[in-house]
């Protein structure tokens, strides 16, 4: 099994590159996968050439090879003008459009400010979502003031774990009922959920939330 990790920092250290690690490393804690790099930065040249001539180069080739076979994918952008930036769109607008079909893809992004926490779900999921995509529920978003704080800790495990169950399934035969249910938890309705099973499901009925809304 095979998670790429596409980072879209463009400084040596950046936050950008240190979030995806800790995505990689919260992933790699729930499954046995070999992990792949991208930086970006490293291929702006060649994006910029692609778009010009129509044909890659050979580093960008293999980037963009490797992320169509990865079994699952962490895409990781600093915020520009409020949205991902432009090298990472620019990247991602070369993926052939089959190429994301229904493979798992963590979401990422750091910023200055937490004004801009929501940029994972009004650009960067709609982005992966045409490109169908299957993006987990939970992205994470660090803002500058958030680096060593336990909120962000918990985010990122959290994500890691839910990429760790939906890459899993892929790595071979199907799973039997045990191992899936370990996997991809579900809940009484039967929708995949991110809580774990051991800890039991509490289901109210509607009319009792009905109830504890009445005035006396």
């Amino acid at each position: 099994m095979k998670i790429v990790v596409v980072s879209a920092g463009l400084s040596s250290p950046s936050s950008t590159r240190l979030l995806a690690d800790r995505l990689a490393a919260a992933t790699l804690q729930h499954v046995d996968a070999e992990t792949e790099v991208i930086e970006l930065r490293e291929l702006a040249t060649e994006i910029a050439q692609h778009f010009v001539t129509g044909f890659p180069p050979a580093r960008l080739a293999a980037a963009l090879d490797a992320v169509a076979a990865a079994d699952g994918l962490i895409a990781v952008t600093p915020v520009f003008a409020a949205s991902y930036s432009g090298l990472f769109k620019s990247f991602f607008d070369l993926i052939d459009k089959d190429a994301l079909t229904g493979k798992p893809v963590l979401l990422g992004a750091t910023g200055g400010t937490a004004r801009h926490s929501l940029v994972t779900e009004h650009a960067l999921r709609p982005l992966f979502t045409y490109l169908r995509a299957l993006v987990l529920p939970t992205a994470v978003y660090a803002a500058s003031e958030d680096w060593g704080e336990e909120g962000l800790a918990q985010r990122i495990a959290r994500a890691g774990t839910e990429l760790a169950r939906f890459t899993a399934p892929a790595a071979g035969t199907a799973p039997d009922v045990d191992t899936a249910a370990a996997i991809a938890p579900r809940s009484p309705t039967g929708a995949i959920t991110s809580v774990d099973p051991a800890d039991g499901f509490v289901t109210v009925p509607f009319e009792q939330r009905l109830a504890a809304l009445r005035v006396p």
